[in-house]
């Protein structure tokens, strides 16, 4: 008599799909937590310059822009908006230095970007070159 049951042997069972619905929450964790480096823009090295002591006054040029699009050149209002009477105008300011002057151009925060884009062709037409904008510091 044999009182031996059969036994079975059953081989042990891995269930995927738990296992899959982990790693895949991890693999969502790690993505939703991760950071990436974003580069925007180019890496610029600006130039810095010290200033030697104020340069003569009279060599300079000031032209302001009012918010109408009025031209005032060295406080002298020029008759027209146009290119050539601007230009007229700083031809009249050049100084006769051997040095070429520079135009320094004033423009109100609310001129239209037309009128100081006239100024500056104007200054080209009348032969000037050097062309600098003056801005103001905001108060602290």
């Amino acid at each position: 008599m044999n009182f031996r049951r059969a036994v079975r042997h059953e081989e042990p069972e891995i269930n995927l799909i738990p296992l899959i619905d982990v790693v895949l929450v991890i693999i969502i964790f790690l993505m939703l937590t991760t950071t990436f480096t974003q580069t925007s823009g180019l890496e610029i090295n600006l130039p810095t310059a010290e200033s030697a002591g104020g340069e003569a006054v009279s060599n300079e040029i000031v032209v302001a822009v009012t918010a109408a699009g009025d031209v005032i050149v060295n406080r002298i209002p020029v008759a027209g908006k146009g290119i050539e009477a601007i230009a007229e105008a700083l031809g009249k300011a050049r100084p006769g230095g051997q040095k070429e002057p520079v135009v320094v151009i004033n423009a109100d925060a609310k001129a239209a970007h037309q009128s100081v884009v006239d100024v500056m062709q104007a200054a080209q037409r009348a032969g000037l070159a050097h062309i600098t904008f003056a801005i103001q510091t905001p108060p602290r």
